[in-house]
C-alpha cells in the first residue's frame, strides 16, 4: 500500500504542475527533479569510489535542462562551456588519480540528466501538456503492468546478473500496455498519425524504459547499492523512479518534432 499512496502522491504533484500552473512551473519542477537525481547520481559515484566534481557537474545539469526545456538551439554552447569547466575543474584538484574518471562521470551527468529532463520540460513548451501525457501515460502504464505482470506471470528472468527480480513475461506486459496505451490515447493527442505507428511508437517507448531501468540498475550494482535512495517510500528513489524516462524522453522529443513537421 505504501508504495502505492506513493505512486498517487508524485502523480498528484506531477498532474498538478503540468496542468493547471504556468509552462515556467514545468522547467522549475523539472529542474527540482533534476537535482535531487543528480545527487543520488553523486553518491552513487562515491560509493563506487569516484570522487566527481559535484558542483561544476550539477550546475551543468541544470543548465542543460533550463537550455533544452527554453532555448533548445544554445544546447551546443551550454553543453561545450560545461565540458570545459568541469575538465578544468578536475585538472585543478590536487591529485592526479582518478582524473578520467572524475571528468567522465562529471560530464555524464549532463548526458543522463539534463538532456532527457530538459527534454521531458521541452515537450510540453514545445508540444503541450497532452503530448506531455502520453510519454508519461505510457511509461506509467508500462511500469506497472511490468510490475504487477511479472509478479503474477514472470518465470524468466530477463537480465539475472544485473536485476534479479524482472522477468521476460513482465516485459513483455510492459510491451503490450504502452502500445495499448498509445493506441488508446495517441489518435486523440497526435490525430495526423496512423495507428500503426501509435503502436511502434508505443514499443519504442516500453523499449527504451526497460533498458534505462537496467542501466540504471547496473549502475546501482557497480556502487554496491540497492537503492539509489529512500527519498520515496516504497519506491527507492529519485532516479529509481525515473530510470525508464531517461533514454524514453530524449527519443520522444525527437519523434514528436519529426512527426509535427512531417518528417516521418
Amino acid at each position: 500500500m505504501t508504495r502505492i499512496f506513493s505512486a498517487l502522491a508524485i502523480l498528484s504533484i506531477v498532474l498538478g504542475v503540468i496542468l493547471f500552473l504556468p509552462l515556467l512551473s514545468t522547467v522549475l519542477l523539472a529542474n527540482v527533479v533534476a537535482l535531487l537525481a543528480f545527487v543520488e547520481y553523486a553518491k552513487l559515484a562515491r560509493s563506487a569510489g569516484i570522487q566527481m566534481s559535484s558542483v561544476p557537474a550539477g550546475a551543468a545539469t541544470l543548465a542543460t535542462v533550463t537550455t533544452i526545456a527554453l532555448s533548445p538551439h544554445s544546447l551546443p554552447i551550454v553543453l561545450m562551456t560545461s565540458t570545459v569547466v568541469m575538465a578544468a575543474t578536475a585538472l585543478a584538484g590536487d591529485t592526479r588519480e582518478q582524473v578520467l574518471e572524475r571528468v567522465a562521470t562529471s560530464g555524464f551527468a549532463t548526458l543522463y540528466l539534463g538532456v532527457p529532463i530538459g527534454a521531458l520540460a521541452a515537450v510540453q513548451v514545445q508540444f503541450g501538456p497532452q503530448v506531455l501525457m502520453v510519454l508519461l501515460g505510457a511509461v506509467i502504464a508500462s511500469d506497472t503492468a511490468q510490475y504487477y505482470g511479472g509478479r503474477t506471470f514472470g518465470r524468466h528472468l530477463l537480465a539475472p546478473t544485473v536485476s534479479p527480480k524482472k522477468t521476460i513475461e513482465g516485459a513483455v506486459c510492459g510491451l503490450v500496455a504502452s502500445s495499448v496505451a498509445l493506441f488508446v490515447v495517441g489518435g486523440l493527442v497526435l490525430p495526423d498519425v496512423g495507428s500503426g505507428s501509435h503502436v511502434l511508437l508505443g514499443l519504442l517507448i516500453a523499449m527504451l524504459g526497460i533498458a534505462g531501468d537496467l542501466f540504471e540498475s547496473r549502475l546501482k550494482r557497480a556502487s554496491d547499492m540497492k537503492d539509489s535512495s529512500t527519498l520515496i517510500p516504497g519506491h527507492g528513489g529519485v532516479l529509481d523512479r525515473i530510470d525508464g524516462l531517461l533514454l524514453a524522453a530524449p527519443v520522444y522529443y525527437v519523434v514528436v518534432t519529426a512527426l509535427t513537421k512531417g518528417s516521418l
